[in-house]
């Protein structure tokens, strides 16, 4: 591309200088000659005048006095009736000298011939002015194409470096402008599709870290209860009931991918209904009552009951699945799961007896990323996004004892009444 357009603005010039140089030399050739042509006639006007005038005073008209009149190396032959001829100058050389002939009144002739050296001298002076020119415009077009090529060529060679690399992964914009509108055009067409594939690639990596995560409770909870029921296979009626125990749980995993699937490619997610809050906790205590015993702490529900709220039951059953597991790994003592009501939501809240949140990272618990007890900071962040996904919010109400909230909104105004601990 580059020596095309070379070549290209190169013969552009080789054009117009042709066009206009060659007629230039030909009218300034003829102009050279007409002008060396007027000084001779003018020197035979003026030779004649100087004739009549002596010959009208009675002066004798001879070669020795009228050679100081002939100084410009013209050659002039004065032809008088009754009078020998009389030249003056050396008769020029070369061929084709420049004439010119003048007749006076009396009959007296004057010719002037000038040799076309001058002349051929000027003309050869001006054609080497025009080469001249000629060579310095085809000089500064071949610079200018080769600035100008290069100038086109290094912003087509780094868009297709930028191509190259969103082809092999790597999203960075690159924010470079080359001052060509159609290049720039497509320099920001470039950058705004690094940033979309950028944004796919984080959600993509996103994805697949919130379900690597939100995965493992369920999985850890079912893979108990399977251990469970293969310990009492020799009590149907348990292992009937731990059975089913286990068939929800897969159906809450199905529901986990699901959710995670939807909150990554539906901004709005979907709609959220009313649902019995009192049985999503039931379901929690038979989950985690177990881990909990192993580990010699128990699990407490109080507060409020027949309760209504608004949204997913598969989002909330994760969300407090999450809080929970936070409290088995982090927290010490009783896990306290506790429902109360705020204006028109109901929040409930999930407290244990351990040393709590560190006062430096308050509620940057929440950002991906962030632990205070070296595991993955992605559970709290993806709780939260869930809650918000589902129209509640998660919220951090106190470092010490570790109190974290889920609010959601009340489907209607049920009556309230106190429930002991169960």
């Amino acid at each position: 591309m580059k020596r095309r357009m070379i070549n290209s603005l190169l013969g552009v010039v080789l054009v117009v200088v042709a066009v206009f140089c060659v007629p230039l030399a030909l009218v300034e050739k003829q102009t050279i000659v007409d002008s060396a042509q007027d000084r001779v006639d003018a020197s035979a006007v003026r030779i004649l005048g100087l004739v009549e005038n002596r010959l009208a005073a009675g002066e004798p008209v001879t070669g020795d006095r009228m050679s100081s009149q002939v100084t410009d190396g013209s050659f002039a032959v004065i032809r008088i009736p009754g009078q020998p001829l009389i030249t003056v100058g050396d008769r020029p050389t070369g061929s084709s000298p420049l004439t010119a002939s003048e007749t006076g009144a009396s009959g007296e002739t004057v010719t002037v011939e000038q040799s076309r050296a001058d002349v051929d001298r000027e003309i050869g002076r001006m054609l080497l002015v025009l080469g001249l020119v000629a060579l310095l415009a085809v000089q500064a077009a071949v610079a200018l194409a080769v600035w100008q090529a290069r100038r086109l060529v290094r912003p087509l060679t780094d868009l297709a470096e930028t191509a190259e690399r969103l082809g092999s992964g790597d999203p960075r914009p690159r924010d470079r402008r080359y001052g060509v509108i159609e290049l720039d055009r497509v320099a920001e067409v470039l950058d705004a599709s690094a940033e979309r594939i950028a944004r796919m690639l984080t959600a993509e990596r996103r994805l697949a870290a919130d379900a690597s995560h939100q995965l493992r409770t369920p999985l850890t909870a079912l893979s108990m209860r399977l251990e469970e029921i293969t310990a009492l296979a020799h009590q149907p009626d348990t292992v009937r009931e731990e059975a089913t125990i286990a068939l929800q749980q897969v159906e809450r995993l199905t529901d986990v991918v699901q959710r995670l699937l939807t909150n990554q490619r539906d901004a709005h997610g979907p709609t959220a209904a009313g649902f019995a809050l009192d049985e999503v906790l039931r379901q929690q205590r038979e989950e985690w009552s177990a881990p909990l015993r192993g580990a010699g702490r128990r699990l407490v529900i109080e507060g409020l009951t027949g309760v209504i709220a608004m949204g997913t039951p598969g989002t909330v059953s994760q969300v407090l699945a999450t809080l929970i597991e936070n409290s088995l790994m982090h927290g010490a003592g009783t896990v306290t799961i506790r429902v109360r009501p705020s204006g028109s939501s109901v929040v409930t809240e999930v407290q244990d007896e351990g040393a709590g949140v560190p006062p430096e990272l308050g509620n940057r618990v929440f950002e991906r990323t962030v632990s205070g007890r070296n595991s993955t900071g992605i559970g709290l962040a993806v709780a939260r996004d869930l809650a918000e996904a589902d129209g509640g919010r998660l919220e951090l109400l106190s470092l010490r004892p570790p109190v974290f909230a889920l609010f959601l909104a009340r489907a209607e105004a049920e009556p309230e009444s106190e429930q002991t601990p169960r």
